[in-house]
C-alpha cells in the first residue's frame, strides 16, 4: 500500500504539471484567436476608411504652414488638387513588380518620382505613375498644371530592402525625403502625391486611381487559434481519460 500511494504522488504531481502546462497553452492559444478578432475589426474600419478617403471629392492641398500637423493615421489617401510647376531636373525612381493598390499595372517597372513647385514656391513631390521596364518617361512640360492625387507619407526599408542605388537615381522604398536630399530637390514637403492622372494626359509615366485591396485573413487565423485550442483541450481530455482506465 505504502508503495502504491508512493508511485501515485509522483504520477499526480507529474499530470497536474501537465495540466497547468496545457491550461496556459490553451489561453495562449484562445487570445491569439481573439487578437485576430479585434484586428480583424480593425481591418474592416481602416478599409471603411480609405475606401471613403480615395472616394472622397479632391479638397484643396494644405498650405505650407499645416503640414507639419499631417501624419498618416489621419490624412494617408486624402484626396487633394492643386496647381503646380513640375521640375524639369532629373527624377528618381522606385523599381516595382506591380502595385498593391492599382490594378491597371503589372510586371516589373519603376514609379517616376518628380518634385513639382507651387505657386507660393513650396515644393511638394509627386508620383507621376507607372512606367514598365523597357519604355521611357516623356518629358515634362514647364508649364502649370492642375494635379490631383492622394497624399502619401514615406515608406521605411525593411531588413531584406535593397540599398538605393543613388548614381541611377533607383530607390526600393517610396522615400521621397531621401530621394530630395539626393538629388538636390532642396526643402520639400513631408509628405508626396500620388496622381490619379497622367501628366501631361495619356502620356507615360501611367498614372491611375488607386483601390483598396488589402488582405483581411483575421477570421480565418481566429479559427485556427480556436480550432488548436479545442485540439489541445481534446487531446489532453483523451489521455487523462486513457490514464484512469489503467
Amino acid at each position: 500500500m505504502k508503495r502504491a500511494k508512493k508511485k501515485a504522488a509522483p504520477r499526480s504531481r507529474s499530470i497536474a504539471g501537465l495540466a497547468v502546462i496545457v491550461l496556459v497553452t490553451i489561453a495562449v492559444l484562445i487570445s491569439l484567436g481573439i487578437w485576430q478578432l479585434h484586428r480583424k475589426d480593425e481591418k474592416h474600419a481602416l478599409i471603411a476608411a480609405l475606401t471613403q478617403r480615395l472616394a472622397a471629392a479632391p479638397i484643396a492641398l494644405p498650405p505650407k504652414s499645416q503640414w507639419q500637423n499631417l501624419y498618416p493615421g489621419h490624412d494617408e489617401f486624402t484626396r487633394v488638387t492643386f496647381e503646380a510647376t513640375m521640375d524639369t531636373r532629373p527624377d528618381a525612381k522606385v523599381f516595382s513588380s506591380g502595385s498593391a493598390l492599382r490594378t491597371d499595372i503589372s510586371g516589373l517597372g519603376t514609379f517616376v518620382f518628380v518634385p513639382a513647385r507651387l505657386r507660393d514656391g513650396s515644393v511638394v513631390v509627386v508620383d507621376r505613375g507607372f512606367v514598365s521596364d523597357g519604355s521611357n518617361a516623356e518629358p515634362i512640360l514647364l508649364q502649370v498644371f492642375r494635379l490631383t492625387g492622394y497624399i502619401r507619407f514615406p515608406e521605411k526599408a525593411g531588413w531584406f530592402t535593397p540599398h538605393e542605388e543613388a548614381a541611377k537615381r533607383l530607390w526600393f522604398v517610396r522615400d521621397h525625403l531621401a530621394m530630395a536630399k539626393a538629388n538636390d530637390w532642396g526643402e520639400v514637403a513631408p509628405f508626396y502625391v500620388d496622381l490619379e492622372s497622367s501628366v501631361p494626359a495619356s502620356a507615360l509615366p501611367k498614372a491611375g486611381p488607386l483601390q483598396v485591396h488589402l488582405k483581411d485573413d483575421h477570421l480565418q487565423y481566429a479559427i485556427t487559434w480556436f480550432a488548436l485550442a479545442l485540439a489541445v483541450a481534446a487531446t489532453f481530455g483523451f489521455w487523462i481519460a486513457a490514464q484512469r482506465r489503467r
